[in-house]
């Protein structure tokens, strides 16, 4: 959960997901921020934090990113993440989701 430090309002989240081995890689996503929080400081601020805590544990961070999501996908190049050639697709609903993976090394 991401709070603001001055109003103490909660302003978004986002959470980890362990890719056990054989890669040493684990997931940062499911990441909103309220509207009136984008473009600032407040993803790259959440996403370091948790960058830092992962490394400690794994050698790679992935990012999954709805294929046509460029706002995402440029907020991660922002931070330094590369686009990979790896894709995976999820089912939502009956619909099938097509991701792009990005991804940051230690």
């Amino acid at each position: 959960m991401a709070v603001d430090r001055k109003t103490q309002k909660i302003i978004g989240s986002s959470r980890y997901r362990w890719h056990a081995p054989p890669r040493s890689e684990l997931e940062i996503g499911w990441t909103f921020l309220a509207r009136s929080n984008w473009g600032g400081i407040y993803n790259q601020e959440m996403k370091y934090l948790m960058l830092t805590h992962a490394f400690q544990y794994v050698d790679a961070v992935i990012f999954l990113v709805g294929a046509t999501n460029l706002r995402s996908g440029k907020a991660l190049e922002k931070i330094g993440s590369t686009l990979t050639n790896r894709r995976e697709s999820t089912t939502l609903h009956g619909k099938v989701i097509e991701h792009v993976i990005y991804q940051i090394s230690k």
